[in-house]
């Protein structure tokens, strides 16, 4: 399996500082300030960069999961909610909210809800971020 790489770069002090980003693919790249992370500046961040790869990961894997057990989906869509906040006079990122919704031919909302908890537990980036409280909303288009 492919090792993925990315780079960023800081300059300057945390309040007055900029920073840029770069995946090796060329397609994913931005800037990044205090005032994009920490309010409401333009801009991307950490986290949100975070919470577009537990998105992709999850419906990957719940469609994988729905797939192999004969319930192929017609799409899967998520939004991931990554929370960053002042704990112990340092920044933690204290939650994932994971919001899916998918269409599955014959299935049934408790059916979608066990191969969701499945994917939500088995997916790399979860695995990842096995310290972080995760949670799933999942429902049926």
């Amino acid at each position: 399996m492919p090792t993925r790489k990315a780079s960023a770069t800081w300059e300057g002090d945390l309040q007055k500082g900029k920073g840029s980003f770069e995946g090796e693919g060329g397609t994913i790249s931005g800037t990044f300030t205090a005032g994009s992370r920490f309010g409401t500046d333009p801009g991307t961040n950490p986290e949100e960069l975070l919470a577009a790869a537990h998105a992709s990961c999850f419906s990957m894997a719940l469609s994988h999961e729905l797939a192999q057990a004969g319930h192929p989906p017609t799409s899967v869509s998520t939004t991931a909610a990554c929370t960053v906040e002042k704990v112990d006079g340092g920044f933690s990122i204290t939650g994932i909210k994971l919001t899916s919704t998918a269409t599955v031919p014959g299935i049934d909302q408790a059916t979608l809800e066990k191969f969701a908890n499945g994917a939500k537990v088995g997916c790399p980036v979860s695995k990842a971020l096995a310290s972080v409280p995760i949670s799933l909303e999942i429902a049926l288009a």
